[in-house]
């Protein structure tokens, strides 16, 4: 039953995030499209945690992270073609849960001038040397870290993306 509350907040937060950020960008005049494409979070049981998301739910694993010990790593799962879940085996630093929201943009460089003009702290986008993605991280006044993601024609979730059937 846990889960059952967790997933709604889940899907309620993409929801809520889906229409603050659409509302947002139209009120700014934005030319830099903006949506949340996934959610990242920490599971206390691995397998569990990746059963029930492709068995129970559906939902198909796109693609994970290698991992030189051969324990489970960082795994994307595709809810549909534009929205993602990316599941993180556990962490001693990390309580189970919510670990970031993922904001999608088509010129990260562009977001993150735009965030910081509005006054919010920004990291520079940079590659991500395991997904081929262009990242940046902004953190929103109750601590939740936003991941600011482009995704260029040869990263790994741009390629998931063109390959949904």
């Amino acid at each position: 039953m846990h889960w059952l509350r967790n997933l709604s907040f889940f899907l309620a937060g993409i929801i809520v995030g889906t229409l603050l950020v659409q509302s947002s960008a139209a009120q700014q005049g934005s030319k830099v499209g903006h949506r949340i494409n996934h959610v990242g979070i920490s599971v206390k049981d691995y397998q569990e945690s990746l059963n029930f998301y492709t068995k129970v739910l559906g939902f198909k694993e796109a693609y994970r992270f290698p991992s030189p010990d051969g324990k489970p790593s960082t795994t994307f799962l595709q809810i549909d073609q534009n929205t993602f879940i990316e599941m993180a085996p556990p962490n001693p630093n990390q309580a189970p849960g919510l670990t970031h929201i993922g904001i999608y943009s088509n010129d990260a460089k562009a977001s993150v001038m735009q965030f910081k003009q509005a006054g919010a702290m920004v990291t520079d986008a940079r590659p991500s040397a395991n997904s081929g993605s262009i990242l940046a991280n902004v953190t929103d006044p109750n601590g939740i870290r936003l991941e600011i993601n482009e995704q260029p024609a040869d990263s790994l979730m741009r390629k998931a993306m063109q390959a949904w059937r």
